[in-house]
Parts: C-alpha cells; structure tokens; sequence
C-alpha cells in the first residue's frame, strides 16, 4: 500500500483571487466564475460577464490556467471544481487552487476536497456567526490527506473518467432537451406544424383565427387547465416530520427543481407525515414549483417530471398536474417552459420575501389546444426524446452513486490501487 501523508495546503498548493474594486458586470466579455454557479464538482454556465479590458486589473494576482481546483470561501464554503477553460476572472467568495509541481495533482486536491473528510476540514476552520467562510490564512492549514503523487494521479483518473461519464450525459440530455422545446415552438407558438401535406401550416396559408388567447389556428379549442387536468397542491409539514432516509419516504421539494427544468435527486428529503392518497406521486406526473426563495422568480412556475416507480410525496412548495387525457401529458409539460406561460404565471406570485403561486392561478391558465391528431403526433415524436433523457438521468444517477462510493472509499485508502 502507497504510504498516505499529511500536508498543510499552504505548503503544497499556491492560491489565485480576485483585487481591487469590482468592475463593472458586462453582457459579455470574460465569463465570471461566481459562488452561485459552482454546484456539485462543476462549473455551471456563466451568467455574469467583466470586459476583456477589466480583466487583466481584476485578477493582477495571476490568471486562472486549465487544472486549476475553483473553491468557494463563504456562503456556501465548500463549492468545488476544477476549470477545464481558462478563460474565465473569479468573483468574490471564490479563489483557485494551483497545486505545487511534484508535490500534489490537482485532480486530487479536487475530490479530496469534495470528500466528506476534506468537507470536515473546512468547516472546522470555518468563523463567522450569520455569514460564515474560511480566512486565507485559516485556508493555508487546512490539512490534505493524500498517498504519494502516482496514486493521487490515479485516484484522480479513476474519479474523473465517471464525472466525464456524467458530464456527457448531462450534454446530450441538453440537445435532447433544445431540440424538444424547438420543435414545440415551432408546431404551437409559431404554428407551423405540418398540415395534411406536410407543409408548415401558417406559412402555407393554413386559416388563423382570432381567440382570447389571440391569433391561432381554425379549429382550435381555447381551455383553461382545471378544464383539462386535475391539480393536487403538496402537503403541508411540520419540521419533526422531515426524516432520514431510512425513517421516512421520498419527499419531492422545491430543492429537487433545477433551473435547467432537470429533477435533481440530491434536492429530496424524506417525510413520515400523513397524507392522501391522491398526494401519491405516479409515474410521469408532472410537478410544478409553487413557490419561490428569491424575487428573482426562477423557480416558480418551473415543470419536471417524475419518472420513476419509486413511492414520492409532493410538498407543499409542489402542484401535481394530471391531464385528463393521457394524450396531454407531453405536451402541457412543453408549455410550461414556454415564455408565454412563465410571463402569465408570474402574474400570479406574491409575497414579500418568500414568493407563492395560489393553486387558482394555474387553474385559470388559458392553453389553445390543437387537434388530437396533431397531440398524436407531437408525442409520437417527443417520447422517444424524453425516454432517452430519462434513460441518460437514471444512468447518471448510478454513476453519481459509484463516484460518491469510490471517492470515499478512495480518499481514505481503505480501496487500494493495483500498481500492475
């Protein structure tokens, strides 16, 4: 077995942040790594941007290079990931990680970091009372746990090449997922749909027709959705009735809502409350969010789909929609990613801090419904993709579950690497 030692990560890594007064955030330009977008060992797309002219003055203690472990100081501390494009500036509450040639491999550093030991570390140099992080100089001592360079090498390949796995996945799901919204845009915002030719129908000359909801194709029904679905608000909770795991049943909450419209697994707590039998989450069930933590209005209103057979309860921050008609399913599910839908729900959200959608307003929600031919169709066509996309998001689920095995198994050399 590699001889594991201890090494203060001031001895074996050097640090990178940002200087000086923040400039002024940009449309585009050189992407910020923010603490926000730092999630669960990766980089999630940049949503604010410095000028390529700031940059330089903003990060004068060194430029960020591929390799590079990303870690967030305070509000959450403990955010890791390694930056695979080095053009990007840090922002506050985010330094890089470079670790010394020879000494340690950056890879390592990474998912020793990740680790429930290398978390521990953190946290017990961790100060502050209602914001808390880690001080440069409490960072330095913190203490890495690691066998001799080859094996953190290894470690690391073995580690990433499920990551990279799961990475894959999550891409192809995303151009699963584009090509889906874009042909619904196409067929039912547009309105170009095939016709019995199979010529778009509104470019063609197909007859339009003026409705509550505005301009929309002959034939057409205007309904509102308590018209065509049954809506179940989740259940109210005390605190004593969240669980663990082995003490209670999965528990679908806001938490589990990704702001890709993905279902994050790792958001579910577990409940052992009572409930109806109509709280039952089914198979294919589409989940609203109801409520929002911010007023940014990102969560709220946002569908996914639960599409497994595992019992689940909904909470009361999650509306259950259940089409009357099979046949709807899919295609209420696209509406609601749509513009049109987010700018009229919004309308029904509020409250100071916390934001709430009544249950009343996504019952009056007005949908121009096509022909069931054309919902035939539509689906004919979409269910293969989300088959794929569930099958990439249960795959990836297994491998999350192998990663987070090994790594624990890995970092703290009870699981021995062959040197043949």
């Amino acid at each position: 077995m590699s001889e594991w030692k201890e090494f203060r990560l001031g001895e074996i890594a050097n640090f990178i942040d940002y200087r000086g007064k923040t400039p002024t955030k940009t449309t585009s330009g050189v992407p910020l790594i923010t603490a926000k977008i730092v999630k669960n060992g990766t980089i999630l797309s940049p949503t604010e941007f410095i000028s390529i002219d700031d940059y330089p003055k903003w990060m004068v203690r060194g430029l960020p290079k591929v390799g590079d472990v990303v870690l967030t100081v305070e509000a959450p501390l403990g955010e890791v990931a390694q930056i695979k494009d080095a053009s990007y500036a840090l922002a506050q509450r985010i330094i890089t990680i470079r670790c010394k040639e020879g000494i340690m491999d950056n890879g390592y550093l990474k998912y020793f970091l990740q680790s429930d030991k290398g978390q521990q570390r953190l946290k017990e140099r961790e100060t502050g009372t209602t914001v808390t992080g880690i001080k440069s100089s409490e960072l330095k001592q913190v203490l890495i746990f690691a066998p001799d360079l080859p094996t953190q090498t290894s470690i690391a390949e073995i580690l990433s090449s499920l990551d990279d796995k799961i990475e894959l996945n999550d891409k192809i799901n995303q151009e699963l997922e584009n090509l889906a919204q874009t042909l619904f845009k196409r067929w039912f915002i547009d309105f170009e749909f095939p016709n019995e030719n199979g010529e778009p129908y509104k470019s063609s000359g197909g007859e339009m027709v003026e409705s509550e909801l505005g301009e929309m194709p002959k034939g057409w029904d205007v309904k509102s959705l308590e018209d065509i679905a049954e809506l179940v608000r989740g259940i109210s909770y005390r605190k004593h009735e969240l669980v663990s795991k082995e003490d209670g049943v999965p528990f679908v909450n806001l938490k589990c809502f990704a702001l890709d419209g993905t279902f994050r697994q790792d958001g579910l707590k577990y409940f052992s409350g009572k409930y109806k039998d109509s709280h039952v989450i089914q198979s294919n069930d589409i989940l609203v969010a109801v409520t929002d933590l911010t007023q940014d209005r990102l969560v709220i209103g946002l569908p996914i789909v639960w599409q497994n057979e595992d019992f689940a309860l909904p909470s009361l921050d999650v509306c259950i929609i259940r089409p009357h008609q099979k046949i709807l399913k899919d295609f209420l599910f696209y509406e609601f990613k749509t513009h049109r839908y987010k700018s009229r729900i919004i309308e029904f959200a509020n409250g100071s801090t916390v934001l709430h959608l009544s249950v009343k307003g996504l019952e009056t929600y007005g949908i121009g419904l096509p022909s069931n031919d054309l919902l035939i169709q539509w689906s004919e066509i979409v269910n293969p993709i989300l088959k794929s996309i569930g099958e990439n998001t249960k795959e990836n689920e297994k491998l999350s579950k192998l990663r987070d095995t090994l790594l624990t198994k890995l970092i703290s050399g009870e699981l021995e690497i062959s040197k043949s």
